[in-house]
């Protein structure tokens, strides 16, 4: 009779294993039968609206809701360099209904500069797809003595300690791209935080700063203008926003940084939604409308990125701007 029990316990026992083992089975092929999405998304952007990750994520999630035949709700949760709203995704449920914009501000410069950082960038998403670069200008006061990269150092070597450069603030991608190529060529230039671009741009323009790096929207209106003098651009591929600008790698070998933008989901969310994800923005991304788009936002479009292509890019990323934010000393602010 004892016997008779212990067999019993041991199918009981077998059946719940075979359970426990089918069971990621099982919950991907219920996502598979189930249609999604078949209720609204929820795309959360750790920027507060009218930031230009909030507009990119506006445009990209009325274009997924047509595709989806789904309402994609935008959910601004700004703080804590972007890391607020990453926090809050990653605990969400794993089943495609709440996403993340991203960009290599929160999944690559915020956790190496907030220490203990509340996520992990590697563990904690499912990377879906880059949409989106934002390539950089160093731009100059008119009286500074250079118009191009090379000009640049040879001034900063002749005068060291004399000239300024401005930042949005210590951390950010302005201050690192600087003292990047500040640790490559040991220069001796100084850095003056501003609250925002706005600040730093007057000072610029009325010659209280020499030199600073900024976004599209900001440097191409006053190069054009001829308010600035563009030296270069950081990264190392020409851009098309303005392409007679030589990359500043055309001098500096090697020089090649830029930020970007992407969306991901909760680590575990099913493969069959991230496949699906990932496919309808491929779809999104070719479009000539939104590449117009992106460009109209200073931004310039990826080549479409598969989910395993976005994980190695944040993988390799990782000690890059870990390394760029030990060399800096940037602190939070």
């Amino acid at each position: 009779m004892i016997m008779h029990a212990t067999r019993a316990i041991r199918r009981r026992l077998a059946v719940i294993c075979a359970a426990v083992v089918l069971a990621p089975l099982v919950i991907g092929s219920a996502f598979a039968q189930s249609g999604y999405p078949n209720r609204p998304i929820k795309l959360v952007v750790p920027y507060p609206p009218g930031a230009l990750t909030d507009l990119l994520a506006r445009s990209i999630g009325d274009r997924l809701a047509v595709s989806l035949k789904q309402p994609v709700v935008v959910d601004n949760k700004p703080g804590a360099g972007t890391l607020v709203g990453a926090e809050f995704v990653a605990k969400q449920p794993r089943d495609g209904y709440t996403l993340l914009m991203a960009t290599s501000t929160t999944l690559g410069i915020s956790p190496a500069l907030y220490r203990p950082s509340p996520i992990n960038p590697l563990r904690d998403f499912a990377p879906i797809s880059q949409v989106g670069s934002v390539n950089f200008f160093l731009i100059a006061n008119l009286a500074f003595p250079a118009k191009n990269v090379r000009e640049m150092i040879e001034a900063i070597r002749g005068n060291p300690g004399k000239y300024d450069y401005a930042s949005v603030g210590s951390g950010s991608p302005h201050h690192l791209f600087m003292e990047a190529l500040k640790a490559e060529l040991s220069l001796d230039i100084q850095h003056v935080p501003y609250k925002g671009t706005p600040a730093a741009l007057t000072d610029l323009l009325t010659g209280t700063i020499q030199v600073m790096f900024a976004d599209a929207t900001i440097a191409v209106p006053n190069i054009q203008a001829g308010k600035v003098t563009a030296l270069g651009t950081s990264a190392a591929k020409a851009t098309t926003l303005l392409p007679g600008l030589a990359p500043i790698a055309d001098t500096v070998a090697g020089f090649d940084w830029q930020a970007w933008q992407g969306i991901v989901a909760p680590a575990g969310t099913p493969k069959e939604v991230v496949t699906r994800l990932s496919s309808e923005l491929k779809k999104i991304q070719a479009t000539p409308e939104f590449q117009a788009q992106l460009f109209k936002f200073g931004m310039e479009p990826f080549a479409p990125h598969s989910p395993e292509q976005f994980a190695a890019t944040l993988e390799a990323e990782q000690p890059r701007w870990a390394k760029a934010i030990r060399e800096s000393g940037a602190k939070v602010d």
